[in-house]
Parts: C-alpha cells; sequence; structure tokens
C-alpha cells in the first residue's frame, strides 16, 4: 500500500473516496465542516437524522454528494469529545480503511491528521494512520493452495490544508510504513506453521533481510555453541531433530566505536513443553513461541529502513522444544554460558534457558541497554491480559524509557516488580538456580531468573505472552512489540 500527502480543500480532492471524522452530538471536524458547507448541509442533515450517530469506530458511505469531487464520502465516528482518545483514533483509521476496502476503491484520501488526539502530535497521527492501514489491509494466505483476489485499495492520501503539516505528514508516513513494514514481517514468521518456520527457516530468514538492508549476520551453529558452552540453550534443543541457531544481527547506524542497543529474541520456533509435555488444546499456537525472535527481525527491518542514527545488535537463539529419548528431563542439572548451574525442574520452562546464555554472549558487545522479548509466560496473560506486555527491569531509568516508548507507540507494557525477595523462590538444594519459582508470581519468578545473568549492563525484560497473538476467531500473531520497540530505539538515536 503507497502513502502520500496532498494539499488541497477536501471539497475539492477528486478520488475514489474521502474520509473525514464526524462526533457525536451532530459535531463536525473541521474537513467535515467544509464538506458539509460544500453539500449544502447534507452531512449534518444526515447526523441529525440519526443514521449515523459518530460514535467512535462506526462509519456512513455517502455517494455523490453535490459540490464534492470525490465519488463517495465515509463519514467515521470519532466519539463524543473532540480531543479524540489515541485508542478511538486508531480504531477511526481502521474502521475507515476496512469500510473502503469494502467498497472496491483503488484511492482514497482521509482527512484526520486535522483531529485533535489527546496528547499526539502531527507526526504520531501519521505514523498511526500508516500502521492501522497496513493491519487493516493485512491478510495471511501463504500457505493457502487458493488466494483471495487482492483487495484495490492500493493508495491511501493523507490530506491537509497546511504546508507545514504536510512535511510533518510525510515524514511521519515514512516512519511509519517503516514500523508497518517490521509488523508485517513479524507477523507472517509467526503465523508460518512450525514445520515450516524451523530454526534454521529463521536463520535463512535473517540472512535475506541482512542482504536486504544491509545488516551484519552471523549464524552460529551448534558446534559453535558447545565450544562457548551454551550449555542451557544446548539442554533445550536435545530433544528436536531440527539443529538449533544462534542468529546475530549487526546494523550500523552510528560510529563503531559508539556502544550498541542489543536486542535478545526468544526463538522456540514451537514448545510441546518437552518431557514437561503441555495439555493438547490450543497447542498448535505454540508455534507462536518464537514472536520475541521475529520482533527483532522486525524491529531491525524497521530501523533499517528509517537509518536511525545508533547501532544496533540482534541476538536470536532459536530451537525447538521437543519430547525424546535424547530430551532433558526434569531434574537434570545444567551449566550456563555464564558458569551458573540450572537444576530443569520443569522443561517447559525452557524459553529462560536459551535466553540466558544469550544474555551472556550480550556482554561482549558493551552494550549501552539490553532488552530481551519473549513470549514467556501463561502467568503474565493472567496477569495483564491481552492489552499490554510485562516490562521487568534491573534500572528503573531503562523502565521508564520503554514504557514512554510505550505509551508514544500505542503498544504499551506495565512495570513489574523485580524484588530480591522473589529470588528466594529459586532455590535449589542441588544447582546455582532452578529454573522455576512455583506457581505465585510466575512471570516475577521467571524475570529474577534471567536477571542473574544480566549484572553487567542496563538491561530490561518485555513478557509479551498476552501480547504477541491472538486466539479465537482472529487468531494470528499481531507483531507487537515491533511499534514499542522502534518508538524506543527512535528515542535513542534521536529520531522524532
Amino acid at each position: 500500500m503507497e502513502f502520500s500527502t496532498k494539499i488541497a480543500s477536501p471539497e475539492k480532492l477528486a478520488c475514489a473516496c474521502i474520509a473525514i471524522g464526524v462526533f457525536e452530538a451532530r459535531k463536525l471536524s473541521s474537513a467535515a465542516e467544509a464538506l458539509d458547507r460544500a453539500a449544502g448541509g447534507r452531512i449534518r442533515a444526515l447526523l441529525g437524522s440519526g443514521d449515523m450517530d459518530g460514535k467512535a469506530g462506526t462509519t456512513r458511505l455517502l455517494y455523490h454528494l453535490p459540490g464534492i469531487a470525490a465519488e463517495r464520502v465515509l463519514l467515521v465516528g470519532l466519539g463524543k469529545d473532540k480531543n479524540v482518545s489515541p485508542k478511538d483514533y486508531r480504531d477511526a483509521v481502521r474502521a475507515a480503511v476496512s469500510a473502503i476496502q469494502d467498497t472496491g476503491a483503488a484511492d482514497a484520501c482521509l482527512y484526520l491528521s486535522g483531529i485533535p488526539v489527546a496528547g499526539r502530535d502531527v507526526a504520531w497521527k501519521a505514523r498511526q494512520l500508516a500502521q492501522a492501514a497496513t493491519e487493516a489491509a493485512y491478510r495471511f494466505e501463504n500457505m493457502k493452495s487458493k488466494k483471495t483476489e487482492p483487495r484495490p485499495l492500493a493508495r491511501i492520501v493523507a490530506g491537509t490544508g497546511s504546508k507545514r503539516d504536510a512535511r510533518i505528514l510525510e515524514r511521519g508516513l515514512a516512519q511509519g510504513q517503516a514500523i508497518a513494514a517490521g509488523m508485517n514481517l513479524a507477523r507472517d514468521l509467526g503465523n508460518l506453521p512450525g514445520n515450516v518456520c524451523t530454526p534454521g527457516y529463521l536463520a535463512e530468514e535473517a540472512v535475506k533481510l541482512g542482504k536486504a538492508w544491509k545488516l551484519g549476520v552471523e549464524v552460529l551453529e551448534r558446534a559453535d555453541m558447545e565450544r562457548l558452552g551454551m550449555g542451557s540453550l544446548l539442554s533445550v534443543a536435545k530433544g528436536s531433530r531440527q539443529p538449533p541457531k544462534f542468529i546475530v544481527l549487526r546494523y550500523s547506524g552510528s560510529g563503531k566505536k559508539d556502544r550498541p542497543v542489543v536486542l535478545v529474541g526468544k526463538g522456540i520456533t514451537f514448545d510441546t513443553g518437552g518431557i514437561s509435555l503441555k495439555p493438547g488444546p490450543e497447542m498448535d499456537e505454540m508455534k507462536f513461541d518464537m514472536c520475541g525472535a521475529a520482533s527483532v527481525l522486525g524491529t531491525l527491518r524497521a530501523a533499517a529502513e528509517m537509518k536511525l542514527r545508533l547501532n544496533i545488535v540482534g541476538l536470536i537463539p532459536t530451537t525447538e522444544n521437543m519430547p525424546g529419548g535424547a530430551a532433558s528431563k526434569p531434574g537434570d542439572i545444567v551449566t550456563s554460558m555464564s558458569g551458573q548451574t540450572i537444576e530443569i525442574l520443569n522443561t517447559d520452562a525452557e524459553g529462560r534457558l536459551i535466553l540466558c546464555d544469550a544474555l551472556t554472549y550480550a556482554e561482549r558487545f558493551d552494550p549501552q541497554a539490553v532488552v530481551d522479548i519473549a513470549t514467556l509466560t501463561g502467568a503474565c496473560v493472567i496477569a495483564l491480559g491481552h492489552v499490554c506486555s510485562g516490562l521487568f527491569s534491573n534500572k528503573n531509568p531503562l523502565a521508564k524509557e520503554l514504557l514512554a516508548a510505550g505509551e508514544e507507540a500505542w503498544d504499551r507494557a506495565w512495570h513489574m516488580p523485580l524484588w530480591d525477595d522473589y529470588q528466594e523462590q529459586l532455590k535449589s538444594n542441588f544447582a546455582d538456580v532452578a529454573n522455576i519459582g512455583g506457581r505465585p508470581a510466575g512471570s516475577v519468578t521467571a524475570a529474577c531468573f534471567l536477571s542473574r545473568f544480566a549484572r553487567n549492563y542496563d538491561w530490561a525484560h518485555l513478557d509479551i505472552a498476552g501480547t504477541a497473538w491472538r486466539s479465537g476467531k482472529e487468531k494470528g500473531a499481531t507483531g507487537r512489540p515491533v511499534p514499542l520497540l522502534t518508538a524506543f530505539l527512535m528515542r535513542r538515536a534521536g529520531h522524532g
């Protein structure tokens, strides 16, 4: 989908469909006021008749209004208040794009950037327009023998009457397109089945990404991991016929001596639970257990497209977690790359076992900060649902940065505790640490486990188990937290 800007009065803009915002209580946005005047009061009359109530996310399509150059006019509800919430704005854009797609229009102009959104500027509205429109248009049909006919909507114009706003819109749309492309990459990888998206496949996709966007890519094999002493990671891979991979990506957007931000993504391409086998129902969703890895690839793609002035390293430990004669057993003790020994009390707590070695490996880059991203615990879903990701950090300033980035991107996180009190639950009689701490505070003890391997730098952990995918009718990967991570990197790079 192509995005551009246009400086024009809305009533004079010739296009297949023009979308304007309306509010409850017969209130009109400035663009809607202009169309209403040109059409002799037809829009306000419609609102007065009760055929359109202006509730957030509702739409009403009108054809061939007099005095208006566009073939169709789409009224988009924005809710009660003229100072629209970020959620209602995003919902309005998605609803508008979906409604326009259903008309068969090939192009559309959205006059929504002039609508006041609480605490947000024009660039934010442009980024969200591109992201929400791309999300509404997303379809995953890679594995279907018969594809649905592609929807004709190919071009979206952000209309404005201001030259200054047009420049800001253009920059924001470009940023939004880059983020949306990163989200789509993450969604595509997450939606692929486990028999396709294996550790080897992820490595191949990383190499392709490196060639397309000039990233340095290195793929460590099992022998390399053995030499490095990654006994914890390799213990998870023992039950699988698919060889594990450790993927290292480098984006160089700053000077060689500038310290990088390191992103670490959990890449369990399918999680049966191992010997601690998961229940059968909904186990198919365990193909999404590599969404942390997918988000790292998507974020690096977005950063490269935006040419962020920052050095970034992406680390992806990836393997399957399968049962088998060689698989790790509950009670086994392994030695991590850090030298710490781990008693594996539950083989289904495998994500932390591959991440801990990656966190130790991250030290060699002398990072300014390390953020790991993982669909780590069902406990986080119980605590926070599917609205926000769980955030843990050993440095409060870093946590505040990520929280602010999440608010900016509307891909929010919630700061969870990482107190030493919880470390008591991880005590082992036989090793330095156990890999689980029991049912109470499961997401917290998982983060506490990881914190033992991230003591030498500023570190944060995002538990995305509740946000990386949806179940039910709309089952599929969401592409989160690519927007949060990208907003965080943009801030670090000084990009507005």
